[in-house]
């Protein structure tokens, strides 16, 4: 359990430093990010708390995609990533993540 969410590490709103009462739970812990690519469709399955499962896209080709300007919503073929207000090299290694400007197929 190396990644975590939890608020332990951090410091009180005075500055001061809190105690540690107790180790890092299961239920607190993170996972890497998948740095989804563009190819043919490959997603693993990820077993989460309760049982329940997660689909961690590792390779993804189509997307749901809307239109603002003419109100219309399509599955279509991912392209290219365009931009990314977050990082350069997220669109240099074309990894799709949200928020990502992307080029669809006009079809």
């Amino acid at each position: 359990m190396g990644i975590s969410r939890d608020s332990q590490h951090k410091r009180r709103l005075t500055g001061g430093k809190r105690p540690h009462h107790h180790k890092k739970r299961k239920h607190e812990m993170g996972r890497q990010m998948a740095m989804t690519k563009i190819g043919p469709k490959r997603i693993h399955p990820v077993r989460c708390r309760g049982g329940n499962m997660k689909f961690r896209g590792i390779r993804l080709d189509t997307g749901n995609y809307s239109w603002g300007s003419e109100v219309c919503t399509r599955k279509t073929r991912i392209l290219d990533v365009v931009y990314n207000a977050s990082n350069n090299e997220l669109v240099r290694t074309k990894t799709l993540v949200k928020g990502a400007i992307v080029q669809v197929d006009a079809t």
